[in-house]
């Protein structure tokens, strides 16, 4: 006598919740991408200032004919107040 399992035969007790499965392939979305009035702001922020460029190129243009002199004094203090106030 041969024992089959409780499927044996070509039941799915499931097959109407396959059925009304809507098909999900069918369904395209868009991706979309919002940009706030802030992230806006803070774009246009970085963007560099007309002034400060002059000042870059005054620089440039002074380090090309060696006129550009750096006071070391100046640099030096600097750095002492910036590691000075790491603690």
């Amino acid at each position: 006598m041969k024992i089959n399992g409780p499927n044996s035969t070509n039941f799915n007790p499931y097959q109407k919740q396959i059925q009304k499965q809507p098909d999900v392939r069918m369904q395209q979305k868009n991706d979309q991408l919002h940009i706030s009035k802030e992230a806006k702001m803070m774009q246009e922020a970085d963007k560099p200032d007309q002034a400060r460029m002059n000042l870059i190129e005054k620089i440039k243009a002074d380090i090309d004919s060696d006129q550009y002199k750096v006071d070391t004094n100046a640099v030096a203090k600097k750095m002492l107040d910036f590691w000075s106030t790491k603690e």
